[in-house]
């Protein structure tokens, strides 16, 4: 299986090729479409409602970063959304200008020296994600979904990590399932246990694990504890994530690699 990406009117995109079956568009996982439907619409409405407030801080925001360090306030950049459409991402920009200049596209590290002071808090309370609001106004992502990632690591995840396409079947959120019970992927195994995730909100998904999943997600702001507030709503999935770890020889690749050395692998060959 390999990835490839094209561009037409609908803006660019990734196509799967499959050696045996020819060329053909990502799957799609079966899911609530009733659901999904008129989830689209609760998206915006929400949005529309929340963007003068958000926009406010947002602003504030942005003039702290821009007052602490050189460079602008908001940060774009280009991720992998539904069926694979590419689209910019907005955040508050809490890393050097220069962040990846010397080492090119990486995941963020614990302790990563790249994050600005005022970075880190905002990270932790989770500010930084405030612009994406923008995003869920314009379609491409919504409040719960899987998280985007960069088309760089889609390319290379894809070939490494069985069926990790599919997660690309619905818009990515700015919250979802996998990012409330895990910490942010630094290996194959990561990535491996939040797909898991992923899928049985993909295919489980409704109103109510939506309105949980919101409501977790807000009191993280006020730093209450993870594991309290995913145990109080009902997000713990063990079960799926003890049968990742269970079936890691599935993968063809040891669980400990990092996407930047998959990536290294590709550019050099």
């Amino acid at each position: 299986m390999s990835l490839t990406s094209s561009g037409n009117a609908a803006g660019n995109r990734y196509r799967w090729r499959d050696k045996a079956d020819g060329a053909g568009e990502a799957s799609a996982t079966p899911r609530r479409a009733g659901y999904a439907s008129w989830k689209t619409a609760m998206d915006l409405a929400v949005a529309s409602l929340l963007v003068v407030p958000a926009g406010a801080v947002i602003a504030l925001l942005v003039l702290l970063v821009r007052a602490t360090s050189k460079g602008p306030g908001i940060y774009r950049q280009l991720r992998v959304g539904q069926d694979g459409r590419q689209f910019t991402i907005y955040k508050i920009r809490t890393m050097r200008v220069d962040a990846e200049a010397a080492s090119g596209p990486v995941w963020t590290q614990p302790r990563d020296p790249r994050v600005i002071l005022l970075g880190r808090i905002l990270r932790k309370m989770h500010l930084d994600e405030l612009p994406q609001i923008f995003n869920v106004l314009r379609g491409e992502m919504s409040f719960v979904g899987p998280r985007p990632e960069r088309p760089e690591f889609v390319r290379v995840l894809s070939e490494a990590v069985p069926d990790y396409r599919e997660r690309i079947a619905v818009r990515p959120g700015i919250t979802g399932l996998a990012q409330i019970n895990l910490p942010p992927d630094t290996d194959l195994r990561s990535v491996r246990r939040k797909l898991a995730l992923d899928m049985h909100y993909i295919q489980h998904g409704d109103l109510w694990l939506d309105v949980r999943l919101l409501l977790c997600t807000a009191l993280r702001v006020f730093k209450v504890h993870e594991g309290f507030l995913t145990c109080v709503f009902g997000l713990r999935r063990p079960e799926l994530l003890a049968a990742v770890d269970a079936s890691a020889g599935c993968c063809p690749w040891p669980q400990e690699t990092t996407p930047e050395t998959l990536l290294r692998q590709v550019v050099q060959a």
